[in-house]
């Protein structure tokens, strides 16, 4: 993203502090709810209301909570109701964060209340969010010897209590003493005098009863030692130029990242530390917390997959001062971190980072700007940097900081590519597992080594379909085949989530000749076990880590050696260390490139190259088998010699020559509606306006339906604009959408620097 501007300067309007100050003020209020409502209020005089606080309101008949968006000293049109009280004086949501807000809603063109609600999570929106708490027993005078003896003697359970209080030196809660059925014993010991009985909030960790090593820093490198100095030259600075760290797999960036952290913790500041999915949060947590084991609490956690109370107890935390480290996924940008001095970026390449549903933002992009406004350094850390950032650091925008050796001298995995097109189709492996890939696999198996496979699509076959009509059984509300998943003995839409019975014969014309069509995990997996019935064989894909810390317990099992042969989606392809893995295969490469993206030769590049990494970071070198139809595509083969550079050059001259990002922005228009005419005809009237508003710099499409025609029951139609700058598209096109009497019965959205053209 090159729109990025200098930080905001805080107009009267948004900033400052009102009540006492002003006559009269106005204030705008975010309203809790699931509408993005946001009404004006009175503040009553003395009291000191500021952006960014949470109050209590009066809405119709009742009281609710809101957020203050805005406040004015201008005299109101027409009375306003006054507010009710502040719940708490100092603002929830920081002056930069609100800075933040309002500059991403104008970028991405949705209003300034939808990325409030991510900052301010649904947890802490509800003010009525009970704290966790348990009864906790304390000694409050020990016995004497002769009172011990005699209730060591009626009441052996209270004797056992009294002397693990007396031992621990401490309380401790009734649920390590015995839960409910101590209860009885300790409120008898109570009346005694012996021990206090209270009521305290326990803190709810993500991490649970888990138990955190101490780690020692490591030994760096010279590579290492350049790239920390250079991050530490500018936290010293202050300076909020973005350092790219690009460094190949297994280079030790993980390292720079936690000795950084360290440094930074000790100037007093604070670290914000981004992974681009859920299954990477496990992993790094784990790293930051025995780094930092001899200071509990230092480190908090943030994603969607916590419970409410956890969210609740980690966010207020992180207000509080109290975690100085927060890590998350992409909606972790948001945590309330305060004195921010180093905000870190791992896997900055990922399209994770980019949100697909509205307010649809990039983490990463954000980043950068949030690092701007609070003075921070940013670090963009990857093997596989996007051409975004690779052209910024070209440009002299980023700073680019090198890892090009692994760490303790490995060496990157031999990597070899093998044409599908001749292989023979043995029937035993339906053309699924090469020959040379089943022999490198039970080698592993023979040496006790692990392996690690890839098939970036889930389910067990791709389509149920009939030979002799051609008929494919497709999702009732989606324009896509349905997926068959062994496991449920079900077709299932990987789209809006239809499930259905699997037909016996073929729904047009009764023929009982109805096959499977391709395959996905579950296939490879029927394949693998048929193949090495004593392997220990575990599938990772979305179908299988919907329970709470499946992932985590997976990704355990395997790091203890209890797993061989690991067969997972793109979850399991970047950012994990398993210095066990030897093999590393990729069942079928060509699935990304196969798509109607500009971006589908990068991400295959940068999936074969990240997976490629997983092998060979322990003593013994790595072997890499990348199974492909198109061997000669310029991703397949950067990706074999691990040349991000060739692969940048090649892709960058392609980009500039048609004028894709990074040298312009895409946005993508798309209309939905449950008629499809309506849809079509909401789109063309929009394509004839934009035509006339758009400055001759920008590009339209023609309007036409989308790659996926129909999802989740809605017709969708859509055009790509092309231009210069994101803003001229957001600001015309936003105003054309405001001007456009759909209705209800249409949907319009604008994704601005779209990763999803589907």
């Amino acid at each position: 993203m090159s729109d990025i501007p200098q930080s905001p300067s805080p107009s009267v309007e948004s900033g400052g502090l009102f009540g006492a100050e002003a006559a009269v003020s106005v204030v705008r209020v975010l309203v809790d709810g699931l509408n993005d409502m946001a009404l004006d209020y009175a503040a009553p005089p003395g009291m000191q209301v500021r952006r960014g606080c949470r109050v209590e309101v009066p809405l119709r008949s009742r009281k609710t909570t809101g957020t203050v968006l805005a406040l004015t000293s201008s005299k109101p049109e027409y009375p306003l109701k006054p507010l009710v009280r502040l719940i708490e004086e100092e603002p929830v949501v920081s002056s930069a964060l609100m800075d933040l807000a309002e500059w991403a809603a104008a970028y991405y063109a949705v209003p300034v209340e939808q990325m409030l609600r991510c900052i301010v999570p649904e947890p802490v929106r509800r003010e009525r969010h009970e704290e966790k708490k348990q009864k906790y027993v304390t000694l409050q005078r020990r016995p004497t010897d002769e009172e011990m003896n005699r209730t060591n003697t009626r009441a052996p359970r209270r004797a056992a209590i009294l002397r693990y209080l007396m031992e621990c030196g401490e309380g401790e809660y009734l649920s390590v003493l015995g839960g409910s059925s101590a209860l009885a014993s300790c409120r008898a010991l109570a009346e005694q005098g012996f021990v206090l009985i209270e009521e305290r909030a326990v803190y709810r960790d993500p991490a649970g009863t888990e138990q955190f090593a101490p780690s020692e820093p490591l030994q760096l490198n010279e590579e290492q030692e350049h790239a920390l100095k250079v991050v530490m030259q500018a936290c010293h600075a202050g300076d909020s130029r973005p350092i790219l760290l690009q460094g190949v797999t297994g280079s030790g960036k993980t390292e720079v990242y936690l000795q950084a952290a360290a440094q930074v913790l000790e100037q007093g500041k604070s670290v914000l530390i981004l992974v681009p999915e859920i299954s990477l949060t496990p992993q790094t947590m784990a790293r930051f917390k025995s780094r930092f084991a001899d200071k509990p609490g230092t480190v908090a956690i943030l994603h969607s997959a916590m419970s409410d109370g956890e969210r609740f107890d980690e966010w207020h935390s992180i207000r509080r001062g109290a975690a100085r480290v927060a890590i998350g996924p992409r909606s972790a940008l948001f945590a309330p971190v305060s004195n921010l001095g180093l905000i870190i970026v791992d896997e900055e390449h990922d399209a994770s980072y980019k949100q697909e549903n509205s307010p649809r933002y990039h983490g990463r992009d954000l980043a950068v700007l949030r690092a701007r406004l609070e003075g921070a350094t940013i670090v963009l850390g990857s093997a596989t940097p996007s051409l975004e950032s690779i052209f910024n650091a070209r440009r002299g925008k980023y700073k680019l900081v090198r890892m090009d050796k692994r760490a303790d001298n490995h060496r990157l995995p031999l990597t070899r590519v093998l044409d599908m097109r001749i292989e023979p189709k043995d029937k035993k492996y339906l053309g699924i597992l090469s020959e040379r890939l089943r022999c490198a696999l039970e080698d592993r198996l023979r040496k006790g080594e692990q392996s690690i496979l890839l098939l970036n699509r889930r389910g067990f076959a791709r389509a149920l379909q009939c030979p002799d009509c051609g008929h494919v059984v497709t999702c009732e509300h989606c324009a896509l085949p349905l997926t068959y998943h062994l496991s449920e003995n079900r077709l299932v839409c990987h789209i809006c989530g239809y499930r259905a019975v699997a037909p016996e014969s073929c729904p047009e014309c009764r023929s009982r000749g109805i096959l499977l069509e391709g395959y996905g995990t579950q296939k490879v997996e029927a394949i693998l076990k048929r193949s090495f019935p004593d392997a220990r064989i575990c599938r990772v894909d979305a179908d299988v880590t919907v329970r709470k810390n499946a992932l985590r317990d997976i990704l355990e099992d395997f790091r203890a050696h209890r797993i061989d042969i690991l067969l997972g989606t793109q979850m399991i392809s970047k950012g994990l260390d398993f210095p066990g893995v030897t093999l590393v295969g990729v069942v079928n490469a060509d699935l990304g490139l196969c798509v109607p993206d500009p971006r589908a030769a990068e991400r295959t590049f940068q999936l074969l190259t990240q997976v490629a990494g997983r092998a060979g970071r322990g003593e013994v070198d790595g072997e890499v088998i990348i199974q492909t139809y198109s061997p000669q595509a310029a991703a397949i083969q950067f990706a074999r010699r691990h040349d991000t550079d060739g692969f940048a050059a090649n892709e960058l001259g392609l980009r500039e020559k048609f004028a894709f990002p990074p040298f312009s922005h895409l946005a993508v228009l798309t209309v939905r509606s449950e008629h499809e005419d309506m849809a079509a005809f909401a789109l063309t009237t929009l394509h004839k306006r934009l035509l006339a508003a758009l400055p001759p710099e920008a590009e339209i499409s023609e309007p036409l339906p989308a790659p996926l025609p129909k999802a989740y029951g809605q017709f969708r139609y859509q055009c790509v604009i092309k231009a210069p700058r994101a803003r001229i598209i957001s600001d015309v096109v936003s105003t054309e959408i405001d001007r456009l009497a759909s209705g209800d019965s249409v949907t319009v959205t604008l994704d601005v620097d779209a990763y999803n053209f589907m």
